[in-house]
């Protein structure tokens, strides 16, 4: 049961016009599959098979001329050596649109081989697991209040929908799997039980102003080691710290970053939570609808090719936005409330105008399920920056 990804347009676009192309995401968003779908007449290799990463890594030429192109390279983090080697064929061949199609798990190692082989070569971007919208349009559903706690749960993996699977079964394997290779492999990890309390400490401060020395101090190792760990999360593409904007704001902003896991189904399962009945009267239940809706923002703007600015701002006098997202001069912003009766501004939202004036505040947008406020599955509709 194959499930149209937004981005599908993008790729395709992009592999016409560009030698080289990298799709980057966290495992299991469906990278290889998607390609496979888009691409099935190009060769295939996975830099997964410990062989084939060792030859990459070591007989770079040989192991592209023995695969010729137009190629899709997967996981290609475990030989970064192959970039010298792509660089070169590219520039041999420099009109030859399509050449390669690489996938990464690993955003920022990827990021400094591209910087140093591939600069002015590639496209890069972004798969993340399914979007409300995706989800939406593949089952036909409307995105009522009911379907938005289901899909929170379950989370977007692809396999998890494609498959009807259990997720809590799922997410289980997908924690032990990632704590097992990837975080291993990026550090080496001694005290994985430390490592997994981390994980679910981080879980039940998703939407909130993150402090380092604070998780520290409740895990029992040092910032260094915590920072390490973010930086882990971070780079596999599993966590997302939004920054603040602080432009012409001087020091009375807070400057320290807000944490997102960037899907609610993992998110979930690590506070487990497993039922809608669960999430409604779980008092996180507005800080995990606000990592939800974060996460639509993000997939809509990387499905769309656009760089990631968003922001959230917040003072030292308690005046506050869930986020925000500049548009040339102007700026539109979001506020998320799970459920609201009352049909009017929030205040916060009201004294927010008056940080920033009327003038430069192109949009404001609630993001609730409550009838009396845009839904949810509406709300980027109006919008021409995302759509949800």
């Amino acid at each position: 049961m194959w499930i149209k990804r937004d981005i599908s347009g993008l790729i395709k676009k992009l592999n016409a016009e560009r030698p080289a192309l990298l799709l980057t995401g966290a495992r299991q968003t469906g990278k290889s599959s998607l390609l496979n779908h888009l691409f099935p007449k190009h060769a295939y290799v996975s830099l997964d098979v410990p062989l084939e990463a060792r030859q990459a890594s070591e007989s770079g030429q040989f192991f592209l001329d023995s695969h010729g192109t137009p190629l899709v390279i997967d996981e290609i983090q475990y030989a970064p050596e192959l970039f010298r080697h792509i660089k070169i064929q590219i520039d041999q061949h420099r009109q030859r649109m399509g050449q390669f199609i690489m996938t990464g798990s690993q955003k920022f190692s990827l990021m400094k081989g591209v910087s140093e082989s591939l600069a002015g070569r590639v496209s890069i971007l972004n798969l993340h697991s399914l979007s409300a919208k995706e989800l939406t349009n593949h089952f036909k559903t409307d995105l009522t209040a009911a379907q938005i706690l289901e899909w929170i749960i379950k989370g977007g993996y692809p396999e998890v929908h494609e498959h009807d699977l259990d997720h809590t079964r799922f997410f289980g394997d997908y924690v032990a799997t990632y704590i097992e290779r990837d975080v291993r492999q990026l550090l080496n990890i001694r005290h994985v039980r430390e490592f997994d309390q981390f994980m679910r400490l981080l879980a039940i401060r998703s939407g909130q102003i993150f402090s380092m020395s604070r998780i520290a101090t409740e895990v029992g190792v040092s910032i260094h080691t915590i920072k390490s760990w973010i930086n882990v999360l971070e780079v596999s593409n599993i966590i997302y710290l939004l920054k603040p904007y602080y432009q012409n704001f001087g020091k009375r902003i807070i400057k320290s970053p807000k944490l997102y896991f960037l899907d609610t189904g993992l998110l979930c399962y690590l506070i487990n939570i497993q039922s809608s009945n669960s999430l409604v009267n779980n008092p996180l239940l507005g800080a995990i609808f606000e990592t939800y809706a974060f996460g639509q923002l993000l997939r809509s703007l990387h499905n769309q090719g656009k760089a990631d600015e968003i922001y959230y701002f917040r003072d030292k006098d308690g005046r506050e936005v869930d986020f925000l997202i500049p548009e040339g001069n102007l700026l539109n912003l979001y506020e998320c409330k799970w459920h609201d009766e009352s049909g009017e501004l929030p205040d916060n939202i009201k004294k927010i105008i008056g940080v920033f004036g009327k003038k430069i505040i192109n949009q404001i947008t609630t993001i609730t399920t409550t009838e009396k406020k845009i839904r949810i599955n509406e709300l980027f509709n109006v919008s021409n920056v995302v759509e949800f």
